[in-house]
């Protein structure tokens, strides 16, 4: 018997497809015209299903005042002019809110996300995957779904936070293998941000996350800290325990500070700055003075001649600012004069049974911007290396309240004494910075993918043995800068103690060193002083200088 074709109409694909068009097209239509009224239907609906399990809800006893009620209720409405009208408008705008589209939002990522998500799982695969694994995590063509728990994407598509799982035996030990990973995330999750990451060896977890930029718009202030504390700047929210109240632009903010203390308890007493010219290390370096002046006295010695601290000459509590090379030498000398007075004054008073003197209890700050200058000008005259003179600072300063701070750019970082790196346990890099050159400097790697274009004042601190944290200096530019911002102009200003010696006689700023005789009162008084002669600094009284340590 023969089998009868089917209709054309059955076997076109071309004629199926156009007629499910014309459906799909004719009930979007019709479902576009008829909206309304079908809110409104749901709407009603869901009201009528809800009055049933109120009703429902209510003990038998009292159904029977409820119902008597509406009814009065309903009265009224009908017995009011143009009641039934606006009970009719309220009635039909009820259901039309109660029957309003609530779809969830979709969750889950979309096809470009998930192609994203893919090309972050198959690059990964070299890394987390090893040769006779039976079930592995990361394989090609695999699934990502069961390696990346969490995700999540900002507004313009781009990742912004990633939590993944990697096998037992990934070597996450190792700072080879985490760079390795780390490196891989950057490069695919879209560079020129800054993501941290937060690795958890137990649980074989790594969470990727992107950083914001630190505030840049904290000026110079006097901030609320306990003596002993100095902020070298600002960092994430998350990495530290404490926030301090500064005034960020017109408004108070609680912002997350990095915290040194220093005195005779301080495990770091002592700070290295390092960075590239224009990142901010003299601006640092002005900040902790301005900070060290409310409790303190400062010396300064400039080694770049350029003026830098010119603000800070003849202000009270300022014992110095020296440029020049017989300055300086004089000024470290009387330094470490003064650090080994200080240290037989309260040996001596600790056995007799009282307590330490008053003046050396007042915190003394030695601050050294670019010393490797002066000792290549010392080097080319045939002197001593004026670092040579801080090693009784930095050996000893922390029991005789001494603090020393030193800056130096990175290319010229070797040059720096042993005495210098082995007794500056607080360390800050600034400007752009790769890990390898973090570490170095820091003795740990960041967690976080250091950015090439950053702007002046940011980098990273370490003190001691801690994390490496993101750092943002505090504006505090030179006041007699031209092209300084006013706000800040007036903000450092506002910070100076009075001047009580005038400029001339307080500082010398000169590249080349100038003659015994033509140096600052304080070089020519302290270069002079031996034994148990008296040293005057910067027109305070004099500090009487006891022997050598026996």
């Amino acid at each position: 018997m023969a089998r009868r074709p089917l209709p054309r109409i059955l076997t076109d694909s071309a004629s199926l497809a156009r007629s499910r068009e014309i459906a799909r097209t004719a009930a979007d239509s019709a479902s576009d015209v008829f909206h309304p009224l079908i809110t409104i239907s749901r709407g009603l609906g869901r009201l009528a299903a809800a009055g049933r399990q109120r009703w429902d809800a209510t003990p038998k006893d009292r159904r029977g005042p409820l119902f008597f009620s509406v009814a009065a209720c309903a009265l009224a409405v009908a017995v009011v002019p143009y009641g039934p009208l606006l009970a009719a408008i309220s009635m039909m705008g009820a259901a039309a809110w109660a029957g309003r589209d609530r779809n969830a939002a979709k969750s889950g990522p979309g096809e470009a996300q998930k192609e994203r998500l893919q090309g972050l799982y198959e690059a990964l695969v070299p890394y987390f995957s090893a040769d006779g694994d039976p079930s592995p995590l990361y394989s090609h063509g695999g699934d990502w779904e069961q390696a990346f728990t969490e995700y999540g994407f900002d507004e313009s598509g781009r990742l912004e936070r990633l939590q993944l799982k990697y096998p037992a035996y990934f070597t996450d030990g190792e700072d080879q293998s985490r760079d390795r990973i780390e490196q891989v995330l950057h490069a695919k999750s879209g560079r020129g941000r800054e993501y941290h990451f937060a690795w958890d060896e137990a649980a074989n977890q790594l969470v990727l996350s992107v950083l914001g930029a630190l505030p840049t718009d904290i000026a110079a202030q006097r901030f609320v800290t306990s003596p002993g504390e100095t902020v070298l700047g600002f960092t994430d929210p998350d990495s530290v325990h404490r926030t301090l109240p500064v005034l960020q632009g017109e408004e108070t903010q609680d912002a997350p500070p990095v915290l040194w203390r220093t005195g005779q308890r301080s495990t770091e007493p002592h700070l290295l700055v390092l960075g590239q010219p224009g990142t901010g290390g003299t601006t640092l370096l002005r900040s902790i003075a301005l900070q060290a002046l409310a409790e303190g006295d400062v010396l300064v010695i400039d080694g770049t001649g350029t003026g830098e601290f010119a603000c800070l000459a003849g202000r009270s509590g300022v014992l110095g600012v020296e440029s020049g090379l017989a300055g300086a030498l004089a000024t470290l000398e009387w330094a470490a004069h003064e650090t080994e007075r200080r240290l037989i004054s309260a040996n001596r008073a600790r056995q007799a049974g009282r307590s330490a003197p008053e003046d050396t209890r007042r915190p003394l700050w030695i601050i050294v911007d670019r010393p490797t200058t002066l000792a290549h000008l010392a080097a080319a005259e045939g002197r001593d290396d004026p670092q040579l003179l801080l090693q009784m600072p930095l050996r000893h300063g922390g029991a005789a309240n001494v603090t020393v701070v030193v800056a130096e750019r990175c290319e010229t970082a070797e040059l720096l004494a042993d005495a210098v790196r082995a007794h500056t346990r607080a360390r800050v890099v600034l400007g752009p910075a790769t890990a390898d050159e973090v570490r170095s400097v820091l003795g740990a790697p960041p967690h976080t993918t250091p950015t090439a274009d950053v702007p002046p004042g940011r980098g990273y601190a370490r003190l001691g043995t801690g994390p490496v944290l993101r750092l943002q200096v505090p504006a505090t530019p030179d006041p007699f800068d031209e092209e300084t911002c006013e706000a800040d102009r007036l903000a450092v200003m506002a910070l100076l103690p009075e001047r009580t010696v005038p400029l001339a006689a307080s500082t010398s700023f000169a590249k080349a060193a100038p003659a015994a005789d033509e140096a600052a009162p304080l070089g020519a008084q302290a270069a002079t002083a031996q034994g148990g002669e008296s040293v005057a600094v910067n027109g305070s009284e004099a500090a009487h200088v006891e022997g050598p340590l026996s």
